[in-house]
C-alpha cells in the first residue's frame, strides 16, 4: 500500500523462533531471565528473549504496561488519545523489528509530507521524500529570497559534513550556536531547523546540545545512504496500546512470559560476580540468573547497589536529569481543515512543534467531535500551570493559526503532563549515557537514556533492548 513502511518478515528478525524451537531452547537453557520495567524497552526485551526460548519474568510497578507510551481513557469519548503523540522514522529499524515481532507493523503510515503553518493560516507543504525533501530543508519559507535559499543550501551541506565529521567542540555548544556557525539563514531556521531540532531532542535550540542533534543527523544520513532513500517521518494509524502493547501481550501468552503487575523491584542481587535474584519492595526475592534493568534514568537509583560501578551509573543518571513534555488533546465541534496529519506551527511560542490531526492519522470519520493533539516539548514553564490555563492557551494558539478555530467550541479537553518525559539533552551531558553491558555479564541496562544511535526516542528505547538481549544471548550455555 502506498505510504506504508515495508517491514522485514518475521523470519528476518534476529531473535525470532518458532514455538517448537522455543520450547526446545527452554529445555536446554534452565536460566531464569528477569526484565525490570514494562515500558517500551522492557516490552521489546521480554518479547525477544521469549522468542529466543528463554524463561522470562517481566516486573512492572504499575497496573499496566507501556510506561511513557500508552493510550488513555478520557471520559466517554470514542477516540482514545495517547499520553503524548509519537512519530516514527523509516530509519527506526529496531522499532520496525519489534512491531514485526508483535504483529503490528502494518499500523504505520509514512505519507512523505506534512505542513508548515504561519499565523493567519498561511501554509506550505513540507515534503519528506526525494528531491522535494531537499527543497524543504533548503528553502521552505515562503518569504525566502533566492539569496536566502542559496545560503540555506550551503549551510545545509556544511551542517551535514560537520555531522559526519564532527568538530571537537560540538559537545560544548548549543544547536543554536552550531546553526549560527554554519551560516543557516534566519528564514530557513524559522521554517525548518529550529523546530526540527526541538522535535528531535525536546529542548529549545538555545539549550539543546549540538552534538545530540548532530548525532541524529549523522545517523539519518548514514541510514539514507545505506538504504538509498531519505529517512522520512510517519505516524501510527492506531492508538499506542494497539500499536505497542496488545501484540506484546499475545507474544507473552504464546511463550509463557510471567508478567507481574504492581511489583516494585528494589535491588538486583549479585553474589560472587553473578546475578542471583531481584529483591522486591515487599521483602521477597525473585530468583534470576540474568536481569535487564529497563527503567528510566529517574528510577535506576537503588537497583544496582550490588554492582561495582553503581555510583558512576547513578551519577550519570542524575546528571542526565529530565525534560518535561505537555500534551493537550482538544476535542472540537468542527474540523480545522488541516492540510496534513502533522502540521508544524511556525513563529509561535517557540515550544509548540506540531499539531496532530487524529482524524487523518487514524482515518477516522468524526462523529460530532474532531480530536487534535498539541505537543509542547521542553515545557519548562507550562508544566507548572493549571490544566485550565493550558487549555485556554492552546485554544488561543489554534485560533491564531486556523481560521476555522475562531468559532470552534471545545467539547472536551484533556491535558497530559509528563514532568520526566525524557532525559535532558542539553550542553554538557555528552558521554554520560551508559552502555547496556555492565561489569556483571548477566546484568544489562536498557532504556532510551542508555547509549544508542538516537536521541530520546522510541527507537532509542528499542535499540537499547536489542543490544541488551543480543549480549545475553551471547552467554555460553550452562
Amino acid at each position: 500500500m502506498p505510504g506504508r513502511q515495508q517491514s522485514p518478515s518475521r523470519d528476518d528478525h534476529p531473535f525470532h523462533e518458532t514455538s517448537r524451537s522455543a520450547g526446545a531452547l527452554r529445555m536446554s537453557d534452565p536460566r531464569r531471565y528477569v526484565v525490570v520495567g514494562g515500558g517500551l524497552a522492557g516490552l521489546a526485551a521480554s518479547v525477544w528473549l521469549a522468542e529466543a526460548g528463554k524463561q522470562v519474568t517481566l516486573l512492572e510497578r504499575r497496573a499496566r504496561l507501556g510506561g511513557r507510551t500508552q493510550a488513555m481513557w478520557v471520559g466517554e469519548v470514542e477516540d482514545r488519545p495517547d499520553n503524548g503523540q509519537h512519530v516514527l522514522a523509516t530509519g527506526y529499524e529496531h522499532m520496525i523489528r519489534y512491531l514485526t515481532s508483535i504483529g503490528s507493523q502494518d499500523y504505520l503510515e509514512f505519507p512523505h509530507h506534512g505542513a508548515l503553518r504561519w499565523p493567519g493560516g498561511r501554509t506550505v507543504i513540507m515534503h519528506t521524500k526525494g528531491f522535494r525533501a531537499l527543497c524543504t530543508l533548503m528553502g521552505a519559507h515562503p518569504d525566502a529570497s533566492p539569496l536566502d535559499r542559496l545560503r540555506a543550501v550551503r549551510a545545509t551541506l556544511r551542517l551535514g559534513r560537520q555531522a559526519l565529521r564532527q568538530p571537537p567542540d560540538l559537545a560544548d555548544i548549543t544547536t543554536d550556536q552550531w546553526l549560527r556557525r554554519v551560516g543557516m539563514p534566519a528564514k530557513a531556521r524559522e521554517a525548518v531547523w529550529d523546530w526540527l531540532a526541538l522535535g528531535i531532542a525536546a529542548e529549545p535550540v538555545e539549550r539543546e546540545s549540538a552534538k545530540i542533534f548532530a548525532d541524529v543527523v549523522a545517523t539519518a544520513i548514514r541510514l539514507g545512504t545505506r538504504e538509498r532513500r531519505a529517512v522520512t517521518i510517519g505516524y501510527p494509524t492506531v492508538d499506542l496500546d494497539t500499536l505497542l502493547i496488545d501484540g506484546a501481550k499475545r507474544v507473552f501468552d504464546k511463550f509463557g512470559v510471567d508478567v507481574r503487575y504492581r511489583t516494585v523491584a528494589r535491588r538486583v542481587v549479585i553474589e560472587s560476580g553473578a546475578v542471583v535474584g531481584v529483591q522486591l519492595a515487599d521483602g521477597s526475592r525473585i530468583p534470576a540468573d540474568a536481569v535487564i534493568c529497563a527503567v528510566p534514568n529517574s528510577r535506576i537509583g537503588g537497583l544496582l547497589d550490588d554492582l561495582p560501578e553503581h555510583s558512576e551509573i547513578y551519577a550519570a543518571a542524575d546528571k542526565l536529569g529530565h525534560t518535561p513534555i505537555v500534551s493537550t488533546n482538544l476535542y472540537l465541534d468542527r474540523p480545522l481543515r488541516t492540510k496534513a496529519a502533522m502540521e508544524a506551527l511556525i513563529g509561535g511560542t517557540g515550544v509548540i512543534d506540531e499539531v496532530f490531526d487524529r482524524q487523518r492519522m487514524h482515518r477516522r470519520s468524526a462523529d460530532g467531535t474532531w480530536l487534535y493533539c498539541l505537543t509542547t516539548s521542553g515545557a519548562y514553564e507550562q508544566i507548572n500551570r493549571g490544566n485550565e490555563e493550558i487549555i485556554r492557551e492552546q485554544v488561543a494558539l489554534l485560533r491564531r493559526y486556523y481560521p476555522e478555530a475562531a468559532q470552534a467550541r471545545v467539547v472536551h479537553a484533556h491535558v497530559v503532563k509528563m514532568a520526566q518525559a525524557t532525559f535532558s539533552q542539553v550542553v554538557g551531558l555528552d558521554g554520560l549515557r551508559p552502555d547496556q553491558r555492565t561489569s556483571v555479564p548477566t546484568l544489562m541496562l536498557a532504556g532510551d537514556w542508555t547509549s544508542t544511535d538516537w536521541s530520546a526516542t522510541m527507537e532509542s528505547a528499542v535499540q537499547s533492548a536489542a543490544k541488551a538481549v543480543a549480549a545475553l544471548l551471547e552467554l555460553p550455555p550452562v
